[in-house]
């Protein structure tokens, strides 16, 4: 099942999942606590500012892909939701711990998805969340990918598939770029023309780097 969310609908989930997880006495959650969830500034990159309206609207996004909906018998008169994932899925708590951060926190890191997956799930080293991803990586289709490593890093970054717009969409374009280069330098037997596209992409790259930098410098004005 190929599922594409926008912004709204990946934070809204991310929410839910984090909070079935970190504070279980208070799921499911209803819808203000829902929209207090999506716009915390803790623990989510880019810090967001949605209403009730948009809340409700990805609420009802997420239903029709069955991800996401009201709770069956709670006790209450106020209507509270929950995510659906494990339904659909059938995540272990490694995956659903490393997912949970990818679609509040964008592309990351192994060493980030360790660090910050803590209180989910203690990941005891690197090879065990590098073992995770590559799960989500098989699955048919898969749920995340990796992406190019940039230059003087020494871990690649991971984000998922579920959609979304903002920075993990640049991650994805070097990715497209890198594989239409590799595609075409493989084609043609000429090592002049193979090299000219490899400096070209390395300029796409550091173009793609620039963006990302201008458009974390824009997100700080509002943090």
């Amino acid at each position: 099942m190929d599922i594409r969310l926008n912004d709204a609908e990946v934070r809204v989930l991310g929410a839910l999942v984090e909070k079935d997880i970190t504070t279980p006495d208070y799921y499911p959650l209803s819808l203000n606590a829902l929209v207090n969830a999506c716009n915390q500034r803790s623990n989510r990159e880019p810090v967001m500012d949605l209403d009730e309206d948009a809340v409700r609207q990805a609420l009802h996004a997420l239903a029709e892909h069955r991800l996401a909906g009201p709770a069956g018998g709670a006790d209450s008169r106020v209507t509270k939701y929950e995510h659906r994932l494990q339904e659909v899925y059938n995540f272990d708590r490694r995956e659903i711990a490393v997912l949970c951060v990818l679609l509040l926190r964008g592309p990351q890191t192994p060493g980030e998805l360790r660090g910050r997956t803590e209180r989910m799930y203690p990941f005891e080293d690197l090879s065990q969340v590098q073992s995770t991803m590559q799960r989500l990586i098989d699955r048919e289709p898969p749920l995340v990918s990796i992406l190019p490593r940039q230059p003087g890093t020494k871990e690649a970054r991971y984000m998922h598939l579920f959609g979304g717009d903002g920075s993990a969409g640049l991650g994805s374009d070097v990715s497209v770029v890198a594989a239409q280069a590799h595609s075409t330098a493989s084609a043609g037997s000429n090592g002049e023309r193979s090299s000219r596209l490899e400096d070209e992409l390395a300029l796409l790259r550091q173009e793609v780097d620039d963006l990302k930098r201008q458009f974390a410098e824009f997100r700080k004005q509002f943090e």
